[in-house]
């Protein structure tokens, strides 16, 4: 049990799936005490060995925790051992680790007596709030459930682990662009322009715009200016002039943008300086659609990459990818058939659709690949096609990122009204954290969909729903 400190420090109860979703998690609570009860380290164990693609998490995690704990005597793991030099910059923690033998406690020091592992890891948080009163405890927990139970027990502070939740609520969330009320240049008190090319680029006070970030849209409500931030200083702001109209007259693989938040998306998608696109948006909006005609235009018309790879989450195909006949490409077809029907759509004027999807699948290279299954690879000169990426955590997600190799350009898409995961909700999402993350890096462009396109059906389900 960790020792009695002031009560500025808390003692922070850690469940398994924090431990699943970031191995490291027990590092993050700076001064405070981290407690790891022995049935979460019996589920590590269990799951370690597993065929789950969370079976790498426990394993890292569970090494972690023995680099820190290998030299310690029985009675230190109980008591807490120090993590002073296991991190780094700010967060670097000064707290203690412990190990808490739940296994053995009295019937009379548990609330609930019904042997299940959700019961005997909040048996120990409310056994040591009632220890270590006035201190602070806090079970850890992604468990919605396992929260509402803990706190229906008795205990005082139960929460989700939020080092990696950048923002407190999904309205908060980058869209990509900003829409200036009125007319944009009525707001704009000196302007220096240069012409590079065929570009116009304007130098604008950073009072503009504050909070401006590189690679963000910027609109107005007249539908005439439409810009681009390029780069910022402390004083201006660099905007390259795109035109609303020019803008909106962008086109790939047949396709031309329905609204303005499509055209800014294909402009992202078609421009080879950008390595990393995130669209985000409901379902309908045209995400697949753009990123798969944008693909298709660089790689078959303008030769600028190799091959397309499209993957995406599936939260069962761990266990069930095996049992589907076939290789890892027909097995993934049932998970990718999005892909399939929006290549269908833009084939669907064809005289033979069928015969265009196959020659073209062949022509672009389009390989269907699981996300389980891009650990360790490289990917050279290749467009990425990331769907469903909602249901992703932030170091799944830093897994697929750092596959790609120079030349490599990653679309990443989703929906955060649509999270299938358990433990995952719109602000924990890795898609979010993505957002939020690369929003200030040069090489990154962001776009949130906001309108319904595939129907006047699905655009009212959308609203009223």
């Amino acid at each position: 049990m960790p020792r009695q400190k002031s009560t500025d420090t808390k003692i922070y109860v850690l469940d398994t799936n924090i431990l699943l979703h970031e191995p490291h998690a027990f590092l993050s609570f700076k001064e405070h005490d981290v407690v790891v009860p022995m049935t979460v380290l019996e589920e590590l164990d269990y799951i370690k060995d597993s065929k789950k693609d969370v079976a790498r998490d426990a394993r890292v995690s569970i090494r972690a925790m023995e680099d820190l704990l290998h030299e310690a005597t029985p009675e230190d793991m109980l008591a807490g051992v120090s993590m002073e030099g296991m991190g780094a910059g700010e967060t670097a923690p000064t707290g203690c680790l412990s190990i808490f033998t739940d296994l053995t406690m009295a019937e009379s020091q548990q609330v609930f007596t019904s042997n299940e592992n959700d019961n005997r890891i909040i048996n120990v948080a409310l056994h040591l709030q009632k220890t270590y009163a006035p201190q602070q405890v806090v079970l850890v927990t992604k468990d919605i459930n396992m929260r509402l139970k803990a706190k229906g027990a008795g205990l005082a502070h139960v929460e989700d682990y939020r080092t990696d939740q950048l923002i407190s609520d999904i309205k908060y969330l980058s869209k990509g662009y900003h829409n200036f009320e009125g007319n944009f240049w009525e707001q704009v008190k000196s302007v220096d322009s240069r012409t590079e090319g065929r570009d116009t680029i304007h130098t604008v006070p950073r009072s503009v715009l504050p909070e401006a970030y590189v690679n963000e849209f910027l609109l107005d409500d007249t539908k005439q200016f439409a810009g681009l931030v390029e780069a910022k200083t402390e004083d201006s702001l660099e905007v390259l002039d795109l035109g609303y109209d020019r803008l909106m007259g962008r086109h790939a693989w047949g396709i031309t943008p329905k609204n303005i938040g499509q055209a800014m998306a294909l402009h992202s998608l078609l421009d080879p300086h950008i390595d990393l696109v995130i669209l985000t948006g409901p379902a309908g909006s045209g995400k697949t659609l753009l990123a798969l005609a944008a693909a298709l235009e660089m790689v078959v018309e303008r030769n600028m990459y190799d091959k397309i790879i499209v993957t995406r989450s599936t939260p069962e195909i761990a266990e069930s990818i095996g049992f589907l006949p076939g290789t890892e490409e027909e097995k993934m077809l049932p998970w990718l058939a999005a892909i399939t029907d929006s290549l269908e759509v833009l084939h669907k004027h064809d005289e033979n659709t069928k015969g265009s999807m196959n020659y073209i699948m062949e022509k672009a290279n389009i390989q269907y690949k699981s996300v389980n299954f891009m650990r360790g690879r490289s990917i050279q000169n290749a467009i990425v096609i990331l769907d469903e990426s909602q249901n992703l955590t932030a170091s799944q997600l830093k897994t697929i990122i750092t596959r790609c190799g120079e030349g490599t350009k990653l679309i990443v898409g989703g929906n955060l009204a649509q999270i299938d995961s358990n433990y995952l909700s719109a602000v924990t999402s890795g898609l979010t954290y993505l957002v939020e993350k690369f929003k200030d890096f040069s090489g990154s462009a962001t776009i949130n969909l906001d309108g319904v396109v595939r129907s006047r059906l699905a655009e009212f389900a959308e609203e009223q729903l």
